[in-house]
């Protein structure tokens, strides 16, 4: 019999179990239609389901990964106010991210930070409502080397990054300069 019929007794310990996969984030806004619109545009997802109070979207093959809840008298708080910063989406590889940074700015969407941290290089946009969402691609080929790289006096003495152009990036990707290089901090 499967564990969904079986009735025998199963002892649970209380080792701690990591979750296997982030699944969602749901934001209250005032403003749910221009929101799901900026986030499908940005994430290039779909509407799973809505109605009068809630828009459901994906971008993969979970049932949803953000979720909009119409509450109209919603105050977008100012940024000192907010308790999270950002979220952040990786790409496969440096040419997704660039790919993307070009189709948003066409769009009228323009990152107010891209900086390279070392582990990742990154475009942080601000949503309709002044949400921190932060595109990004790893800069190592390896979680290890990316997560190896926290150790480094370079890393230490500006945990932060470096800011760069990303107009420049992608027109010396589109020249064929290496992407090791263009992903190295300088």
């Amino acid at each position: 019999m499967d564990s969904l019929g079986d009735k025998s007794r199963r002892l649970l310990d209380s080792k701690p179990v990591s979750p296997s996969l982030f699944a969602h984030f749901v934001l209250r806004t005032a403003q749910r239609e221009a929101m799901r619109d900026w986030y499908c545009t940005v994430l290039g997802a779909h509407k799973v389901f809505e109605n009068d109070y809630i828009s459901f979207i994906t971008y993969d093959d979970e049932h949803h990964r953000v979720a909009f809840v119409s509450a109209p008298d919603f105050k977008r708080p100012a940024d000192a106010d907010r308790n999270l910063s950002h979220m952040a989406y990786t790409f496969a590889d440096l040419g997704q991210l660039l790919s993307t940074y070009k189709r948003l700015k066409a769009e009228g969407i323009a990152p107010y930070r891209p900086i390279n941290h070392g582990p990742t290089v990154s475009l942080y946009y601000k949503d309709p409502d002044g949400n921190g969402v932060e595109l990004q691609v790893d800069a190592f080929r390896t979680k290890k080397e990316a997560a190896d790289y926290f150790h480094t006096d370079p890393f230490r003495q500006n945990p932060i990054g470096v800011p760069f152009d990303p107009d420049r990036m992608v027109a010396d990707y589109e020249a064929g300069v290496p992407e090791v290089e263009l992903l190295r901090r300088p």
